[in-house]
């Protein structure tokens, strides 16, 4: 049979009628307990607890199951594992492979959350991590340790942008230690416009609150891991207890069936505004893993297929706390908020001396002011309109 192509695929993934009941969409079960009618059948579900069959609320409902498979087959995985949020996927994700006395290798450029969870949560547990430049590629295994245990990357990296070359770092590793687990936070790409997994990652982490639940009105994690790691992920991340509720995963569920059109139209309308601030006087550098100003673009060339929506600009100079305020403050599109990955635009400003302590490698220091981006499904002319306004308040150059 021909494979399906990508927007096919989400629409059509997980909707057997076993979990359909010939309904549209994979129907909400809330259930705490499942009732066994025989002791035949309690046998039966003990045996195949991790299999996908019925067991236990913890263990997942049909609601749960229907996604999970989906997620595992977009990403082309073994199994996918749920958690109530991003982070706690990540946080788990790690958490099923280390031991007291491990080292984890992290990338430089981490979400925020998961650099205070190394520094704060292993540091007590008597794991030691150390970061790396996001972009060094091969070098990767001269920092690999006899008890490096786990190698931890996110491409694009948060903030600002590096896109690593991924088969070079796994080329690597596996040359040094074909054992270490190599973890991805993969949410970026919403896990379809770069396929983790074969490029040889064990592990691809998502945040489902951004992209694929798509509307900024659920939180949910995932992750997708290949046949070597998925039995201890799934089996340690049920022992700490891990489970996300119905209904969202439904929300879930849901929103994987429009993803492709969403991030069609989030890449358009980001490209196009990103050009349009390159262009712009007070604008030092775009970050933008579709744009050559971006570090690693070639290699997003050469392994994605397509952009989503995030993305952040660097000023030629730091703006004055007055200033700050007064260009955040008066936007009319873009509001303040964390998360990203809805219909809706979102800004953030992060000053040099914030970007300085969460960039955990060798870097030169950024002077101006960065804003981060996330380009919503709005018109992208009203929202350069809405940047432009804020420029001419600034009237800097």
């Amino acid at each position: 049979m021909t494979e399906k192509k990508l927007e096919t695929l989400l629409v059509s993934a997980g909707r057997q009628k076993k979990y359909t009941q010939s309904a549209v969409n994979p129907l909400i079960q809330r259930t705490s307990s499942v009732i066994f009618n025989t002791v035949e059948d309690l046998k039966h579900a003990l045996k195949n607890r991790a299999k996908g069959e019925l067991f236990y609320g913890r263990r997942g409902t049909l609601t749960h199951f229907a996604f999970q498979e989906t997620m595992a087959e977009l990403e082309g995985g073994a199994g996918c594992s749920l958690y109530p949020s991003g982070a706690a996927a990540i946080t788990h994700s790690i958490l099923a492979f280390v031991e007291t006395g491990d080292h984890v290798l992290m990338t430089g450029t981490a979400y925020e959350p998961t650099q205070e969870f190394c520094d704060h949560f292993l540091q007590k547990m008597g794991i030691s991590t150390d970061y790396f430049d996001p972009m060094i590629g091969e070098s990767i295994a001269s920092l690999i340790k006899p008890n490096t245990k786990v190698i931890f990357l996110e491409s694009p990296g948060s903030l600002t942008m590096e896109v690593q070359d991924i088969p070079a770092i796994v080329r690597a590793v596996r040359q040094v230690n074909p054992e270490i687990v190599i973890i991805i936070d993969n949410t970026w790409s919403a896990g379809v416009l770069f396929k983790a997994l074969e490029f040889g990652i064990d592990i691809s982490v998502q945040s489902a609150t951004k992209y694929i639940i798509g509307h900024s009105d659920g939180m949910l994690g995932t992750a997708v891991a290949n046949a070597r790691c998925w039995d201890q992920l799934r089996e340690r991340s049920y022992l700490l207890g891990q489970i996300a509720d119905p209904d969202t995963v439904y929300m879930a569920n849901r929103g994987l069936r429009t993803l492709a059109v969403r991030l069609k139209q989030h890449e358009e309308s980001s490209i196009k505004i990103a050009k349009w601030l390159a262009e712009r006087p007070e604008v030092a550098e775009v970050y933008h893993p579709a744009l050559p100003s971006c570090p690693g673009h070639h290699y997003f060339q050469r392994d994605f297929t397509g952009s989503s929506g995030l993305f952040s600009f660097l000023l030629n100079t730091q703006l004055t706390s007055e200033q700050f305020a007064d260009y955040l403050d008066n936007l009319n599109h873009f509001k303040m908020a964390f998360s990203w990955g809805g219909f809706e635009s979102l800004i953030l400003g992060i000053q040099p001396e914030t970007l300085k302590l969460l960039r955990q490698y060798d870097s030169s220091q950024k002077t101006g002011t960065l804003f981060r981006l996330h380009i919503g499904l709005e018109n992208p002319q009203d929202l350069i309109g809405d940047l432009a306004a804020g420029f001419t308040r600034l009237a800097i150059r």
